[in-house]
């Protein structure tokens, strides 16, 4: 599949579930500093609010990415969901599933 056929079937799956901004970004999740859209939709998000990815590896590769992603999110009220994963940080058990599943995909 190619970039522009992954880019509209994720922006599909994301609509389909119940997304109502989305923030597309063509490039690498290594670094998260040189990421201007990941830092808008940080920055859009308000309390309540979740932040919804296709793959928990297209928002971050690494745990500590992850961790500051999360605490962000965290610090705002909101929560993180990955589609592929069911990984939902509303919940205690959603924010270990991110923590492992952030280990996992660094190793």
């Amino acid at each position: 599949m190619d970039q522009k056929a992954g880019d509209k079937a994720q922006g599909r799956d994301l609509q389909a579930a119940g997304c109502d901004k989305l923030f597309q970004e063509q490039v690498s999740s290594v670094g998260v500093a040189s990421r201007e859209l990941l830092a808008l939709a940080l920055e859009f998000i308000r309390e309540g609010d979740a932040l919804i990815v296709t793959k928990l590896d297209r928002l971050a590769r690494l745990v500590a990415h992850l961790m500051t992603i999360l605490d962000a999110l965290k610090a705002k009220g909101a929560s993180l969901r990955s589609l592929n994963l069911g990984i939902d940080t509303s919940s205690s058990a959603g924010k270990h599933d991110a923590d492992h599943a952030g280990w996992c995909g660094e190793v």
